[in-house]
């Protein structure tokens, strides 16, 4: 097809040939895409995509797990409209600050939970990460415990992409690229069942592992020694690692390991917060109460890219009364645009009540729609939090109902990614676990529609292994 957009008069092969040129992907095999050619998105609307060539998508990431309230929200355009004409930008730094800065700060902490008062902005997750690298080892340094410098992390966690923010993350192929991860950052395992045992959870076994898995946390400080660790950081369920939902037990049994030993607790809001997970925050959806926590994507539900720190009570005390200069920080933090975004999307997001219709109503329904897509020959689990969810694709399902591992050589997952982009929905493949975190905004009806468009790709996955003879 050779169509021509509307809003430059390029074709879908000019666009491509333009892209494969100039534009570098962010996690690309560049020569790869080159020869493939890019899909070009030209325009959105509520949960929906239209590609260069006119095809509609419904898009079950969100994004990238940011477009919390949907596409072509008119407060949230308005709101940066009216912005750029009055103060397109300022900085924070010369002791200045904006309206918008000042009143999203405010919002902030009325949204998040009680010990968070104050915000240090940033441009992205990447760079609250980052930021949490240096707070934390500030607040140990005028504690006068500076040789507390290590943070732990977990395996296949996702923090970001900048130095300290792969760094944090546990994802072995990030490492493998600059020298990662920086000194000062370790990890223990995730919590996720399934890597740890061949057959399904039994009565009271997924609980007893959430406790086994949180004490790996307990053994890291025991061989590093508490007087040496400053924080934990942790996502409340691994987005990017598969969306891996830790058993109820996990949470409350590392918050209890942290105050026992007085290290710091963070959780990485990036993509759990703002309504994801049914909860204003994943936190407050698995129980624990951090001293720190990162935010970006859902904050303007990725209209204008902003990120941040929420900085708890404990750790603001020591930075404000006895802290000093904090030498750290960035041009855009508090970007008045990107600020008044979100203050209108936070609006927005109250206005809607779609954290309740979240907990309460499409959360549930999504559960629901998953738990019969669990009866699919290809899928040993399905799994839901909120809005976000998992199917596991497997070879010849046994009578457990999980079935054994593909070789992982197949790429199955990357085969139904395939199959739905070309039937029209978005999903993200993670190994051979296919997830999704679509838009807060969507309906039952859409959930119904998104789940027939995944049962299709689904089967033609399954024809595909047929074909080829992978099935055992």
């Amino acid at each position: 097809m050779n169509t021509t957009t509307r809003t430059t008069g390029r074709t879908t092969q000019e666009w491509q040939a333009a892209d494969a040129a100039h534009f570098l992907h962010p996690f690309t095999d560049f020569q790869s895409l080159a020869k493939k050619g890019a899909r070009i998105i030209t325009r959105a609307e509520n949960i929906y995509l239209w590609d260069s060539d006119g095809r509609r998508i419904l898009d079950a990431m969100s994004g990238l797990w940011c477009v919390n309230v949907g596409y072509g929200q008119r407060a949230l355009i308005d709101a940066a409209t009216r912005q750029l004409e009055q103060l397109p930008f300022y900085n924070a730094f010369f002791q200045t600050a904006t309206p918008p800065a000042i009143e999203l700060a405010e919002l902030l902490a009325e949204v998040t939970p009680p010990q968070f008062q104050r915000v240090f902005f940033s441009g992205s997750g990447s760079e609250g990460n980052d930021t949490v690298v240096r707070m934390v080892r500030r607040y140990w340094d005028i504690l006068g415990q500076p040789q507390r410098q290590v943070i732990i992390s977990r395996h296949n966690a996702y923090h970001g992409s900048t130095m300290a923010g792969a760094s944090l993350g546990g994802m072995a192929g990030m490492h493998a690229q600059g020298g990662l991860p920086i000194p000062g950052i370790v990890h223990i395992g995730q919590p996720y069942w399934h890597e740890h045992h061949d057959a399904p959870p039994g009565p009271g076994q997924l609980e007893a592992f959430g406790i086994e898995a949180a004490r790996w946390l307990e053994d890291k400080i025991a061989e590093l020694g508490a007087e040496n660790v400053a924080a934990f950081i942790g996502e409340p369920v691994q987005g990017a690692g598969g969306v891996i939902i830790p058993p109820a037990s996990y949470w409350p049994e590392i918050q209890r390991i942290c105050d026992r030993h007085g290290i710091l607790l963070v959780s990485d809001e990036v993509i759990c917060g703002f309504g994801r997970t049914g909860s204003w925050f994943g936190c407050e959806t698995f129980g624990f109460r951090p001293d720190l926590m990162t935010f970006a994507k859902g904050v303007t539900s990725g209209y204008v890219p902003l990120g941040g720190v929420m900085v708890g009570d404990r750790v603001a005390k020591v930075l404000v009364e006895q802290g000093g200069e904090f030498a750290h920080g960035y041009t855009y933090s508090g970007h008045p645009v990107a600020c008044a975004v979100g203050v209108a999307n936070i609006r927005l997001i109250q206005q809607l009540d779609l954290v309740r219709h979240v907990h309460d109503d499409v959360g549930p329904y999504l559960a629901e729609r998953y738990a019969e897509l669990s009866t699919h020959p290809l899928v040993g689990q399905a799994e839901t939090c909120g809005l976000m969810g998992a199917l596991l694709l497997v070879n010849a399902k046994s009578r457990d109902g999980r079935g054994r591992a593909f070789d992982t050589a197949l790429e199955v997952g990357m085969i139904c990614r395939g199959h739905c982009f070309r039937e029209g929905v978005i999903m993200r493949a993670v190994g051979d676990r296919m997830i999704i975190a679509p838009p807060l905004v969507i309906t039952r009806a859409q959930i119904d529609e998104m789940a027939a468009l995944v049962t299709r790709c689904l089967d033609l996955t399954l024809a595909d292994a047929r074909r080829e003879g992978w099935l055992r």
